[in-house]
């Protein structure tokens, strides 16, 4: 199996993808040891500071020595330059939280899962055009769970994944997956400020695994 068809098998199969963004090195390598303790196999950490690429390589490195099968995605990729700096560092694949051509090329370039984030049916067939596989619905939050039911007999052929407002609970994620998608985007709701600046890794990973189930039980 091809690595893109082996990442979109391992996402869908996991249901939810955790995506954070913290700082600091240790915090951010301390929930991804967290993250896999609670039965993730991938993650998306977010480029939104300064430090996300030295943190990036410094989680890349903790995955090779002791997360074995944990795959990395970097997302917050909004131009092409960014997007292979990160494909030099050792990024799994590539998320944007819009529509961009230029990354879309550097992910093709190296034969690499490319996740463009779309709002509009506009979008989603450029998208779609531009050869993507898997589609952000973002923010989430704004379009709920009818959008995805109203488009998705329009792209059979696409895997969509909201981000952006998911919360926890059974009702909302079940929504989602009655609606139509092959897994949620969760961030803060799941991975919050609080807890991360409580640098409670406990309940990170208790929150984590009470996810995953309930994802597998709306899946039946």
């Amino acid at each position: 199996m091809a690595k893109k068809e082996e990442l979109l098998q391992v996402i869908k199969d996991q249901g939810v993808l955790p995506l954070y963004f913290n700082k600091d090195t240790e915090v951010s390598l301390q929930i991804l040891r967290a993250l896999y303790s609670a039965g993730v196999r991938t993650v998306e950490y977010t480029n939104r500071g300064e430090a996300a690429l030295a943190n990036f390589k410094a989680m890349k490195k903790l995955c090779e020595e002791e997360l074995k099968g944990m795959y990395l995605g970097i997302g917050t990729m909004k131009n092409g330059e960014m997007a292979q700096a990160f494909v030099d560092a050792g990024t799994d694949y590539l998320i944007c939280p819009g529509l961009v051509e230029s990354v879309a090329k550097v992910a093709d370039k190296n034969d690499m899962l490319w996740v463009p984030g779309c709002m509009t049916p506009t979008e989603i067939i450029a998208a779609e055009t531009l050869g993507a596989k898997f589609v952000k619905l973002f923010p989430g939050n704004i379009l709920g769970p009818d959008f995805m039911s109203a488009i998705k007999e329009l792209f059979p052929n696409l895997i969509f994944m909201p981000t952006g407002g998911v919360n926890t609970t059974k009702e909302n994620i079940g929504a989602w997956f009655k609606a139509g998608v092959s897994c949620v985007g969760m961030g803060s709701k799941l991975i919050s400020k609080g807890l991360m600046e409580a640098k409670d890794y406990a309940t990170i990973e208790k929150l984590t695994k009470e996810v995953l189930e309930t994802v597998k039980a709306v899946k039946g």
